[in-house]
């Protein structure tokens, strides 16, 4: 009977202490609260500089996320495709004409491609360096000679702003980009003359005809990329029935290491997005070490504010906690008061700041921001003309979270300082 009576004490004694502790806890976050509704004013602009503060950094950073992964699908949609095929020996550093460099048989490999479920298209290109040549002046540009039925250049299709698309035997028409062309003074139907290098290793001049002119939304590309049929562009480097690689454009990027597997074979090189965008991703990596480094600067003002305001809060009260103290609260409560207005100020100004922030990551995913020539100053960056925001989550969740431990730690010596005040010293200073 004594025996099965114990358990029930024991679990009545636990219930009581654990009713102790939370009305412990609760009183202390009840004066907290209290505290802080002294002054009110004090109150609201410190929850306010913690709200702006987040809402900075949430805003600017779903502005970052969208503008690296702009860049990044640009490079991809207009550049490098998601999978390239080429011949083992093509240099990275140039665009090489000679034939040991070039792909022999590209409309085979491109036809395996385009047979896989995971590709959307794929097409053999030829890439030339050129001079483009007017009356004024002479321009340095890239030739793209393409497949001009191929699906994988429906976006500069689409991208024609005057003009008509190529036809696959069309001799001597070309597209250009309008940027290009504006400052040249060119237009649809103008005669160019473009000279490269042959494969042999020669001069080659001939004229072409604008046959229409394209503004893709990349600055750096449209003014720097000249498109002509494939098997023009083979006859005037003369290079037969070569090209530099097979572009292959996919469904869903995840597949381009599987796609790249199973095009592997001797003599050539495969390469992914990843690889062929490795130095735009580095780069990305080390603007991103600005960025955090941004965004500790902007918590850690935050943190100082709210380290002042508490401070500003301890010396108004040095006689209430001089009082407190002496009634039989402990250092320990009283450091847990002040971190517990600390965390107050700060929970609520994250609330406020996360809302602040998701409006104006929304407002910028559907107005976007205008870059204009800082996106043609941008270099090898192909930028948008027009910049639109990302949702990234889990971004954004960090930043509130490391925004309340940043508060909370610089709200420690605040609350170390009330702490360890000596009841008659701070009646007698009050």
């Amino acid at each position: 009977m004594e025996s099965a009576s114990r358990p029930s004490r024991l679990t009545a004694y636990y219930s009581w202490m654990a009713g102790r502790i939370i009305m412990a806890w609760t009183k202390l976050w009840v004066i907290a609260y209290r505290d802080l509704t002294r002054n009110r004013r004090r109150t609201f602009f410190t929850l306010l500089a913690v709200a702006l503060g987040l809402a900075l950094l949430i805003t600017l950073n779903g502005y970052i996320a969208g503008v690296l992964e702009d860049s990044l699908q640009n490079s991809i949609r207009l550049q490098t495709g998601h999978v390239q095929v080429r011949a083992a020996s093509f240099p990275d550093s140039k665009r090489s004409l000679q034939w040991k460099d070039l792909i022999e048989r590209p409309d085979t490999i491109a036809v395996q491609a385009q047979a896989m479920p995971e590709v959307l298209a794929a097409a053999p290109v030829l890439w030339a360096d050129a001079l483009l040549n007017t009356r004024d002046e002479s321009v340095g540009l890239q030739i793209n000679g393409i497949d001009v039925t191929s699906p994988l250049y429906d976006p500069i299709r689409s991208a024609l702003v005057a003009g008509t698309f190529l036809e696959a035997d069309d001799r001597n028409g070309v597209l250009l980009g309008k940027r290009l062309a504006d400052s040249l003074g060119l237009g649809v139907g103008d005669t160019i003359r473009l000279t490269t290098i042959n494969a042999n290793g020669e001069p080659e001049e001939a004229p072409f005809v604008i046959r229409g002119l394209f503004a893709s939304g990349v600055l750096v590309y449209d003014e720097a990329t000249i498109f002509m049929p494939l098997a023009k562009a083979q006859s005037f480097t003369l290079t037969g029935n070569r090209a530099s690689t097979v572009m292959v454009q996919l469904h869903d990027q995840d597949d381009a290491d599987a796609v790249a597997a199973a095009l592997a074979q001797p003599g050539l090189q495969v390469l992914t997005w990843r690889q062929l965008n490795a130095f735009f991703l580095d780069t990305i990596g080390a603007a991103m070490s600005f960025y955090i480094l941004f965004d500790g600067i902007v918590m850690l003002i935050v943190a100082v504010i709210i380290s002042n305001t508490l401070l500003m809060a301890v010396f108004e009260r040095i006689r209430e906690i001089g009082i407190l103290a002496s009634l039989g609260m402990k250092r320990g409560q009283i450091m847990r008061m002040m971190l517990y207005e600390a965390s107050i100020i700060t929970l609520a100004g994250i609330v406020v700041g996360i809302i602040l922030g998701l409006l104006g990551v929304y407002f910028l995913t559907q107005n976007g921001f205008v870059m204009g020539e800082m996106a043609a100053a941008a270099g090898n960056m192909p930028i948008s003309n027009v910049v639109y925001a990302r949702f990234v989550p889990d971004t954004f969740a960090w930043l509130a979270v490391w925004t309340f431990i940043v508060a909370l730690v610089a709200s420690l010596y605040p609350a170390w300082f009330a702490a360890r005040l000596e009841p008659v010293t701070a009646l007698r200073n009050s």
